[in-house]
């Protein structure tokens, strides 16, 4: 079956040469091809240089071999889908699974992961003892999940391409470790217990006391992190779980306070009276980057927690203060108007000529008889503004430069000093005013309101004492290894932000009025000592002697007139989160792991906690190691539902990976809604989310569907709205491989031996020269952490060239029983197993499972050498599927092209035959046959002499008993192969 290319008649000069397209066999289109000559697309495949004829000529036979399908092919009935098959037979936990039972007809996930993990962990493939290296160390930390209760799909996404990672980096025989953590989420775990408790017992933290609530979050802790490491495992994460750790545990716990106070000494850690953001439903300061921005056009209406009714935002109030001693008045305007409570001045615009003369005047508080002065400012606005130094940040710094009281007006609950809520106070403030005739006008103004990420409550600035890390040098330092290329970001459009970020970066509070976290260890010193007048002071330890010698050395006096209170704070989460990467090996410690593994080679995680958590372990790290904790940072896009919304359990779209893997019903997602601290009202808005995007449930799709999915919708630089139905193709996807392993076991017959013959046909070299191709894509996709690209080489290789072209071609010659046909039909045979062999490998870390199931129930090259599962299996290498190609070339002299006529075929059965064939290679008329059967003439006579020598050594009567069993195994397998060679 010959393929063609139209080709300009061909010159010396072949730059003057081009490709057209392609030429149907003379069966389909009889119509004559004047002036251009007509040359097998095969011969090009083979001697090309030129990279576009080489692309077209793949073509030409992919093209042409699904064309003679589409016509010999019939109709065939569609099969109907099976259910569900489990694998049910006794294997005990880390035993390997029974591979030599029958594989079910189809493809089944419940049945292909049942019990591989185990035996994976029992083995120790994942620990990166396993094996020795001399190709270098992987080393990777987990991003810890939060303890708040089950992954979702988000988290899905970051082990999928992590295990991708770790699993590539292991097979390509590196020292690989993994490691495995979960994080204490100090804020978030309080919140979520907290309710908990109020839901099932009705009863608050402060009902229980300190110590017992601590207890009933150990409780949820130890009940939620194993449920992750649950999901992890079924999400075939290869983990190295005897490292697994929690930031609370005594060894991280140790190196949280070491850090503390190393930092604290050298005066990095300070404690200040400033404004925070404070959140008055969790009673604590928070970070800025734990702040919402939610942006309003005008006037809103927006719920706030502890309120019944939703409360006005977005509108601009205006109203006057008296000058004093006179008719006169200074109109300003807030979106707060509760905040003029705690008013201390007024500002005026310098050039504003209404307000010039009242420079240095006072006006008078309408409720009370503060006077506050009127002062010049220089400003963008104009007219007079109002300062509250206290509950603005912007007024903050004026008060401190004016030297201006400040009056803190709100309590740690957002209450008044009477007990009234901030939020009513606005009403109450607004009819007092319009009572006195002072309110002037309302008016929609666009604002951005601070929301809090943890609670949804609306930040209050308020002047808090709290420890602060002073982050001016960590983040020079932190902008620098990126620029000058220590630490590489990817994809590189997140380094403006990061420069951004660092170049403008703010003292860190870390201090948080928590009861669920690392207790900070600093201690407030009283001196029992009449002449001390003062007795406020601040020291750090790590146990309370300690503290309690270095303030007695501080201040001069004996331990006993020291009096120590530890403070009563915990440190924000991303504190210990910081250290993450160098404390589970030890850190202060010197040990060996510390050594080996740190620093660790990449990070990969979201680019939404680039500053959460990856800012904070560079600065971190750098200060406290003098070294990077990674080398790349990879970020992968948020994961979204499939209409493009960020996931939240209001919405009902947060989904569970195992719901994906194992299916659910619509009436389970709904059970889960359920049971979850939702209030009502979500609950029911979340109900019809669900209904809407999965009204049938979500059907079982399998472990290596949603890995392989979630990888193959990752794009540098784009968020990814997932598609349940998207993923289900991918179980479609496993189903094909299923059955072209099926096929091939059955083509191949029980006494396979798998050997390279180096005679292929052209459909041979064909689909090895695709599997090349794929083989360099994946190698060079890992290697820029391009995912799309790997999963679309691997699926377009085995979908659309293994299985729609490759295999349906070489059916007709594999069913031949001609002595001829037998011959080429076991060179299909092997190019077949090498096709499957390395295509299951290359699989492998995107699909373990079903890749683990059919590779196990394959023949081996070297069965004796051969791991024992394919995770530790050697990653395809382009040599491996090239060797052959480059020998049927080297074998044969083939000459520079010439224009040359070819006869088509008429008839399409022995077109296919003629495509299969080992004697269709473009090689009839282009090679002098003397000159080959010459040279393999010769060729043979070494071949017989190197078979007589070794036939000698192992005839000799003393060889079994003095040559090792392993060198007997190898002389077996040589001879083997000479043998075959010498068939071909």
């Amino acid at each position: 079956f010959w393929h063609f290319m139209c080709v300009e008649h061909l010159v010396p000069d072949r730059r003057n040469k081009c490709v057209h397209g392609l030429l149907l066999p003379q069966s389909v289109s009889r119509q004559p091809v004047h002036g251009r000559v007509m040359i097998p697309a095969s011969y090009y495949l083979i001697n090309t240089d030129t990279k576009r004829e080489r692309q077209t000529a793949e073509l030409a036979i992919m093209y042409c071999c699904n064309f003679c399908l589409l016509q010999q092919k019939k109709a065939r009935p569609e099969k109907k889908e099976l259910g569900v098959v489990t694998y049910n037979i006794p294997t005990p936990p880390g035993e390997k699974k029974d591979v030599l039972s029958p594989l079910p007809d189809s493809y089944s996930p419940q049945f292909v992961e049942a019990a591989w993990y185990s035996w994976w962990e029992k083995q120790g493939f994942f620990k990166p003892e396993y094996g020795p290296n001399p190709c270098g160390v992987f080393m990777m930390c987990i991003p810890p999940p939060n303890v708040t209760g089950s992954l979702h799909l988000g988290h899905a996404l970051t082990n999928a391409i992590q295990d991708c990672l770790t699993r590539w980096h292991r097979m390509r025989g590196e020292t690989t470790l993994w490691n495995p953590g979960c994080d204490h989420a100090g804020i978030a775990t309080q919140v979520v217990v907290e309710k908990k408790l109020m839901k099932e017992r009705k009863m608050s933290r402060h009902d229980l006391g300190r110590e017992n609530f601590i207890q009933e979050v150990w409780k949820w802790k130890n009940e939620k992190g194993d449920r992750i490491y649950h999901q992890l495992k079924k999400l075939g994460s290869s983990l190295d779980w005897d490292r697994a750790c929690f930031t609370m545990d005594d060894k991280l716990s140790f190196a949280v306070q070491e850090a503390f106070i190393r930092m604290h000494e050298e005066g990095v850690i300070y404690r200040s009276k400033r404004l925070v953001n404070w959140s008055c439903t969790l009673n604590s300061a928070i970070s800025d980057i734990e702040v919402d921005k939610k942006e309003l056009t005008g006037r809103s209406l927006l719920p706030v927690p502890g309120y019944n009714e939703k409360v006005e935002f977005g509108v601009l109030v205006s109203f006057s203060y008296k000058v004093e001693g006179s008719d006169e008045e200074v109109v300003v305007a807030t979106t707060r108007i509760e905040t003029m409570l705690g008013d201390t001045a007024v500002a005026v615009h310098p050039n504003d000529s209404r307000y010039q003369h009242l420079n240095g005047k006072m006006v008078v508080h309408p409720f009370c008889d503060r006077k506050m002065p009127i002062f010049t400012v220089p400003c963008r606005c104009t007219g007079a503004v109002k300062i509250t130094p206290a509950h603005d940040h912007n007024d903050y710094e004026v008060g401190e430069r004016h030297k201006l009281p400040f009056i803190n007006i709100l309590d740690e609950n957002g209450l008044l000093i009477n007990g009234m809520k901030r939020f009513e106070a606005r009403k109450a403030v607004l009819q007092a005013l319009k009572d006195l005739g002072q309110f002037k006008e309302v008016k929609d103004n666009p604002m951005v309101v601070p929301v809090c990420s943890r609670s949804k409550d609306i930040v209050e600035p308020l002047l808090k004492p709290q420890w602060y890390v002073d982050c001016r040098e960590m983040g020079k330092q932190a902008a620098d290894v990126v620029r000058n290329g220590e630490l590489k970001i990817i994809p590189d459009h997140h380094l403006k932000t990061w420069f951004n970020w660092m170049d403008n970066i703010r003292d860190w509070c870390i201090s948080r009025q928590l009861w669920w976290g690392h207790r900070i260890p600093a201690y407030f010193v009283t001196l029992n000592d009449p002449s001390d007048m003062d007795g406020h002071y601040w020291v750090s330890g790590r146990s309370q002697e300690e503290a309690r010698e270095k303030a007695a050395k501080r201040f001069n006096v004996t331990a006993d007139k020291i009096s120590l209170r530890q403070d009563e704070d915990v440190l924000d989460t991303w504190f210990s989160s910081g250290i993450f990467p160098f404390s589970i090996f030890g850190w202060p410690n010197e040990s060996e792991d510390l050594r080996v593994f740190y620093p660790g080679t990449v990070l990969e995680t979201g680019h939404d906690i680039l500053f959460f958590w990856v800012a904070r372990m560079v600065m971190m790290s750098l200060k406290l190691t003098g070294s990077l904790p990674f080398k790349e940072v990879y970020l992968h896009a948020v994961v979204r539902d499939a209409h493009g919304r960020k996931m939240s359990k209001s919405l009902g779209n947060v989904i569970d990976p195992l719901d994906v893997i194992t299916g659910i019903s619509l009436e389970g997602l709904y059970a889960l809604l359920m049971d979850s601290n939702l209030d009502p009202l979500e609950i029911e808005k979340a109900k019809q989310g669900q209904k809407s995007d999965y009204p049938s449930g979500i059907p079982e799709c399998g472990t290596d569907a949603l890995r392989f999915a979630l990888c193959a919708y990752t794009s540098q630089g784009r968020d990814i709205n997932l598609d349940v139905n998207r993923i289900l193709g991918y179980r479609h996807f496993c189903n094909k491989l299923w059955n072209a392993v099926k096929f091939a076991m059955r083509t191949l017959g029980e006494g396979f031996v798998p050997w390279l013959c180096g005679s292929e046909s052209v459909s041979d070299r064909w689909i090895l020269s695709r599997l090349s191709a794929a083989v360099a894509l994946c190698d060079s996709g890992f290697q820029a952490y391009d995912f799309s690209t790997i999963t679309t080489a691997i699926y377009n290789f085995w979908l659309y060239e293994l299985c729609d072209v490759y295999l349906e071609s070489v059916k007709p010659v594999l069913s031949r029983t001609d002595s001829e046909g037998q011959k080429q039909a076991d060179i299909c045979r092997q190019t077949l197993y090498t096709c499957l062999e390395v295509g299951l490998r290359l699989l492998s870390p995107l699909m373990p499972f079903v890749t683990e199931e059919l590779f196990q129930r394959l023949p081996r090259r070297h069965a004796q050498d051969s791991p024992p599962s394919i995770c530790v299996t050697p990653y395809p290498e382009t040599s491996e599927v090239s060797s052959a190609q480059r020998s049927k070339v080297m074998a044969n002299s083939f000459p520079p092209p010439t224009a040359s006529h070819f006869n088509e075929c008429n008839e399409l059965s022995v077109s296919v035959n003629m495509l299969v064939s080992k004697s269709f290679s473009a090689n009839q008329g282009l090679i002098d046959l003397e000159k080959e059967v010459t040279k393999l003439t010769a060729k043979k006579g070494e071949l017989e002499k190197q078979m007589e020598k070794m036939k000698e050594k192992m005839a000799k009567n003393d060889y079994k008993e003095k040559v090792p069993v392993k060198v007997q195994e190898a002389d077996a397998e040589k001879a083997s192969r000479m043998e075959g060679k010498q068939f071909v």
